[in-house]
């Protein structure tokens, strides 16, 4: 495993942090009281939280799955969040050791947590960037250190779409989007979850607004609007549905007994 040669920054208790919040609701014991709190408001106005987090993570590994066994070998992982196994690149390289693996965040516990766990095969590598999404140069100039990009890559932003703006809101997440799509070869993926409001308007609202009110920027969107990040690319099937239906293995068909999980969930090729 090799990390990035910035610095680490100093790890902000003071306001909670996405992939710690995302942490909570895992189970994990890598957040903070200010984490936990909004992870519990979050949890009293959605009660969907929970299972979506395990969802979202299932259809990472249905999708990276998919991706190699389709001949992916060369994976990149914006909004990584903090390490909860099987990762990303144990997926990957469970089917193809060779693999290659490069992650990305942006919070400094991350790459604390990154430096001691995320070891890859022998054959393959897994490094390691503390970047933040909005910054497409300072990542793909990274992962290019240890990614072709001139062969085929998947991209994987699993539940991040949801913390950017559009270009009114200063973030211009479809530029973004474009930005790393362009920089891909034909062949390589695009895997994408996001929260929506279409099936909890209620709850969801109530929520984006608890993130709100954190200093978390969060924006739930539409079938329509999710599926806006796919244009110009080549869906797989089933194409862009509700994370249960993505795929599903039996762990997802019997969870969803459960009940709803208000994300989107989609996988596309670029030509």
């Amino acid at each position: 495993m090799t990390g990035s040669d910035a610095a680490p920054t100093r790890i902000d208790t003071s306001r909670p942090h996405p992939a710690r919040v995302y942490d909570w609701w895992l189970g994990g014991k890598d957040n903070y009281p200010v984490d936990e709190e909004l992870a519990r408001k979050i949890l009293a106005a959605d009660g969907t939280v929970l299972r979506g987090a395990r969802a979202n993570r299932r259809f990472m590994h249905r999708a990276v799955r998919t991706a190699a066994e389709a001949g992916i070998r060369q994976f990149l992982d914006i909004g990584t969040g903090i390490p909860t196994e099987p990762n990303l690149h144990q997926v990957a390289q469970g089917v193809a050791p060779e693999a290659k693996v490069v992650y990305a965040d942006n919070d400094p516990i991350v790459l604390r947590h990154a430096e001691a766990l995320l070891h890859g095969t022998a054959e393959g590598s897994t490094h390691y960037v503390q970047a933040d999404v909005r910054a497409p140069d300072t990542i793909l100039r990274a992962a290019a250190e240890s990614l072709d990009f001139g062969q085929p890559v998947a991209l994987s932003l699993v539940a991040l779409t949801h913390y950017l703006g559009d270009a009114a809101d200063g973030d211009d997440v479809h530029g973004l989007l474009k930005r790393y799509v362009e920089t891909l070869a034909p062949g390589s993926y695009l895997i994408l979850s996001q929260v929506t409001p279409d099936l909890s308007p209620e709850a969801i609202g109530k929520a984006a607004e608890h993130f709100r009110r954190s200093g978390t920027p969060f924006y739930p969107r539409s079938l329509a609007e999710f599926s806006r990040f796919f244009d110009g690319l080549e869906l797989l099937g089933p194409g862009v549905i509700p994370v249960y239906g993505w795929r599903p293995e039996p762990e997802d068909v019997a969870a969803q007994a459960e009940g709803i999980v208000p994300v989107y969930a989609g996988v596309a090729v670029k030509p």
